[in-house]
């Protein structure tokens, strides 16, 4: 892709409300050549959101007025350290109160920044945290497969108990034990 081009919107990105946005925040990082510090700031992000309920619960608030969840999300911003147009990103989503869409918003610009990249999204996960060394042989593994290089997003699930559960598009590998399990008992019952 060009530059000044608009980003490719595969998988009807740019249809829903949160693509749209991830969209115009992609433009904008993409003209200013902060493609990466973006990413860097909305995987802090995503990690916040998964790690405190509180923030979640800021970010999922129907109560607070649009002047307060600006005042706060610039003080978490401040405090993140996170990149000036993230900052003014997340601002503007407080005035118009979509700060619930940030989630879905973060997923669609991982997407647009891995397509811009020429890589494929896996969405991989391990009943325990993979280290880089694992990581590593993942994606090597799946780049055979698909032909092309692949980001990661890895998730814990303990409830799997041991294995992988892979999705690449609408493509899923599960070698989890947990559905090998299942198997095997469907296959005894007969």
């Amino acid at each position: 892709m060009e530059d000044g081009k608009r980003v490719e919107t595969t998988g009807g990105i740019q249809a829903s409300l949160s693509g749209r946005y991830a969209v115009a925040l992609f433009d904008l990082a993409r003209d200013g050549k902060t493609l990466d510090t973006v990413a860097a700031s909305l995987a802090a992000l995503k990690a916040a959101l998964a790690e405190s309920a509180d923030f979640k619960g800021l970010v999922n608030s129907p109560v607070l007025s649009r002047d307060a969840a600006g005042k706060t999300i610039a003080a978490v911003a401040s405090s993140m350290s996170l990149d000036p147009l993230t900052t003014n990103f997340l601002g503007v989503l407080a005035q118009n109160r979509r700060l619930s869409q940030l989630p879905a918003i973060i997923r669609a610009y991982e997407t647009l920044l891995s397509n811009h990249k020429g890589e494929v999204r896996a969405e991989v996960t391990s009943a325990h945290p993979l280290d880089a060394g694992q990581v590593s042989a993942l994606q090597q593994g799946l780049r055979a497969r698909v032909g092309r290089d692949v980001a990661l997003d890895a998730k814990v699930d303990p409830a799997i108990l041991g294995g992988l559960v892979v999705k690449i598009g609408s493509q899923m590998i599960d070698s989890s034990i947990r559905t090998r399990l299942n198997s095997l008992a469907h296959a005894m019952k007969g």
